[in-house]
């Protein structure tokens, strides 16, 4: 595989980050890969300024944009991301600095050297620097718990917001949750597949809500719920578009 012609696209989740949205922009435009990228940033109808930050920063990446008229959530927001990207990878990148894209060089690799088809980073894994709160924490490993044992995966950290899918596979996965719900119902989904899923350590620096964090003790009712309902509710024959590639469909499952 020739990692000069692979392409990584970032999709890119902003509402109301316009305290620190140019820093950002400056360090993910500039950040260097291992292969080549593209931004693809989902407005969600910001109110503080965030869309103008975006259409008048000079970026020297190759950019796609959508500015929502109307505030649907984040799971909404990535769909219309992951629809518009047109690399070979696809990654959700939150615009905050929780998450250090200096970490997605580590991510990219295994997807570049085809080891793994689907890479989640670990906020879990000890190798990396991280400062957890003691609540959010317990309740991510409690999902996370949760969802292991409902998928028959075996994640460290199923909440993590970085989630690395080879293109195909992430395109052909039908999403429906329209808030944090994306990440119990993209996992579920994808253990319904026959895929390499690996885990590297990240760094994690949580925000408090001073700072701009939006996840409440709300989202975590409603992650639960997503749990059990695509795990043990959900017809698992509409999970994946007929496009789905066939060799990513068990073969007990080839009816789907």
């Amino acid at each position: 595989m020739n990692d000069s012609r692979k392409t990584i696209s970032l999709v890119i989740p902003v509402y109301n980050e316009a305290q620190h949205l140019e820093r950002f922009l400056k360090l993910i435009d500039g950040i260097e890969l291992p292969c080549d990228k593209e931004l693809v940033f989902v407005d969600d109808c910001s109110k503080d300024g965030s869309a103008a930050i975006i259409k008048g920063f000079p970026f020297k990446s190759k950019v796609q944009t959508v500015f929502k008229p109307v505030n649907e959530g984040k799971g909404a927001a990535l769909r219309s991301g992951f629809a518009l990207a047109t690399g070979d990878i696809v990654c959700v990148q939150d615009a905050d600095f929780e998450y250090d894209p200096r970490d997605l060089p580590t991510l990219i690799l295994p997807l570049l050297s085809d080891r793994a088809d689907v890479v989640f980073g670990s906020r879990f894994k000890k190798n990396a620097p991280q400062v957890h709160r003691t609540f959010h924490y317990l309740i991510n490993r409690f999902l996370t718990i949760l969802s292991n044992f409902s998928s028959g995966l075996y994640l460290t950290d199923m909440e993590t917001c970085y989630k690395l899918f080879k293109a195909r596979i992430i395109k052909n996965i039908v999403l429906e949750s329209n808030r944090f719900g994306f990440e119990p119902e993209v996992t579920a989904k994808v253990a319904c597949l026959k895929v390499r899923v690996e885990e590297y350590p990240i760094a994690y620096y949580p925000r408090n809500y001073i700072e701009g964090k939006k996840i409440t003790w709300r989202d975590g009712v409603a992650a639960l719920r997503h749990i059990l309902y695509f795990n043990f509710v959900a017809d698992k024959r509409k999970f994946f578009t007929p496009e789905m590639p066939k060799d990513y469909i068990p073969q007990a499952n080839q009816w789907l």
